[in-house]
């Protein structure tokens, strides 16, 4: 029996989407006001659910004391009150979309979750826009 198990956290970070082999003319046309040279923020919403058998011994799937520090170290203290163009290394060449964070985010947690239990993370960049990733 598998049991799915979710930790919410938030965190505030300033970004700017683009392509620096792209003219000025084409980022706006395709990021729109995201492309903003000066950057822009967001208040990013994140749940991170694991997913696998309860543990006997315990009753848990995963101690949600040791989910919360972990996004904390990798998440949180990594990206909280920071530009993720200039201040997170990940994002010095990848364009940090909302679908990339989620990406950076899990690999992030990855290594840290046993292998037998699923990731999922899913980051609101919005209340109204979010995305989910899983994995491969």
């Amino acid at each position: 029996m598998n049991v799915k198990v979710s930790r919410k956290a938030h965190f505030n970070a300033a970004h700017r989407l683009y392509r620096p082999d792209w003219d000025n003319a084409k980022n706006e046309l395709v990021f729109g006001k995201c492309n903003n040279p000066r950057y822009h923020g967001h208040n990013y919403e994140l749940i991170v659910s694991v997913t696998g058998p309860i543990d006997p011994t315990t009753g848990f799937v995963i101690d949600m004391k040791v989910l919360k520090d972990l996004i904390r170290v990798e998440v949180e203290d990594v990206m909280d009150h920071k530009n993720l163009n200039e201040e997170v290394a990940e994002f010095k060449a990848l364009n940090p979309t909302a679908e990339n964070i989620a990406v950076v985010i899990w690999n992030r947690l990855r290594p840290h979750i046993l292998e037998s239990h699923k990731l999922e993370v899913q980051l609101f960049e919005t209340p109204r826009n979010f995305v989910t990733y899983t994995g491969n």
